[in-house]
């Protein structure tokens, strides 16, 4: 009898601190990451101070791929949060891309896009087009990433 009440206490006492353990993607927190905050280039929310013309394109440029300028990619809704892209061109290439939107509901969001979002920076720019490998670990933000990289990329006529 002994046994069986020991045995019962303890499934009871394992289960309780199994229920009250918080995940990573429990609660979502104020803070945001660098790349979602601004600190890392032109990143943030939006564009600041820019006029975006109904294409996603700012409004002082042209239609045609060789024309220098910014160009807003869609945002791509991902499981874990949307994802947004602006791509500058210059002579008809690729210049730098600047993430304006990352999933940035819990550190570990945080964590994961604060190491894969310049590694796709990286090969977006190499490869001058939106068929960029996916970062191990950070499947959900690759894809939507791709997605909005495209978008940008068609904007732009390239």
């Amino acid at each position: 009898m002994r046994r069986i009440t020991v045995w019962l206490l303890s499934t009871v006492a394992a289960l309780v601190l199994l229920f009250s353990y918080k995940t990573s993607t429990m609660g979502v927190g104020g803070e945001s990451s660098a790349i979602a905050a601004g600190t890392g280039g032109d990143a943030g929310t939006g564009p600041a101070g820019t006029d975006t013309g109904p294409s996603g394109t700012d409004a002082d440029t042209g239609s045609s791929g060789t024309d220098a300028g910014r160009y807003d990619g869609s945002v791509a809704q991902t499981r874990w949060g949307p994802v947004q892209v602006r791509i500058t061109v210059s002579g008809g290439k690729i210049t730098d891309v600047t993430t304006l939107r990352v999933p940035d509901g819990n550190h570990r969001d945080q964590q994961i896009n604060d190491y894969a979002v310049p590694i796709l920076r990286q090969s977006a720019l190499a490869a001058q087009s939106a068929d960029i490998d996916t970062v191990s670990g950070a499947t959900v933000t690759s894809d939507g990433y791709r997605e909005s990289l495209q978008a940008a990329i068609d904007a732009a006529h390239l």
